[in-house]
């Protein structure tokens, strides 16, 4: 028994968890030391993980709310443009992607700037706004003529109210 009658417990819990913190920390800092591989590599499956987890649950908000599911950015024509697919689900649910009176944008935070559609002479807007049809692919093209957005990047599309956050180029 304890001889010493000034014994605080809570001076004790406290003792014990800076102890554990130091622990802790020194555990984290041997852990960073050991690992001198480069950091892309190491986080690789970790990102593979998170992102699969993430585009779950975006897939299912994407095909609830919206009626769409797979959601890809990816460059074409030599990076001067950004194409941006989906696949109709529910095509009621889908117009608004397809409205011709919205006007698509793509943010890319990282290169700090905002793409539109272009407007080509004879063809028109480099998009599909026909109206939308169970099972079928819809694209629609970024104009990108300085090729600040590039592979790798996460961009944001905003059609209208539609708004498809984090997706990665490819």
């Amino acid at each position: 028994m304890l001889k010493n009658s000034s014994f605080n417990p809570a001076k004790g819990l406290l003792a014990a968890v800076l102890l554990f913190t130091l622990c802790g920390s020194v555990v984290v800092a041997q852990s960073a030391q050991q690992s001198p591989a480069p950091a892309q590599s190491a986080a690789a499956p970790d990102q593979r993980r998170v992102l699969s987890h993430n585009s779950r649950h975006a897939a299912m908000y994407y095909e609830s709310m919206w009626g769409v599911d797979s959601l890809r950015v990816k460059l074409a024509e030599s990076g001067e443009l950004v194409r941006f697919n989906y696949r109709v689900l529910d095509p009621e649910r889908a117009a608004a992607l397809n409205d011709k009176k919205a006007e698509p944008e793509l943010y890319d935070a990282e290169a700090g700037v905002k793409l539109v559609v272009p407007q080509m002479e004879k063809v028109g807007k480099l998009r599909q706004s026909s109206t939308p049809k169970a099972g079928m692919t819809y694209w629609m093209a970024f104009s990108n003529p300085t090729r600040v957005v590039k592979r790798g990047h996460r961009v944001d599309v905003v059609i209208g109210a539609f708004r498809a956050n984090n997706l990665v180029v490819e």
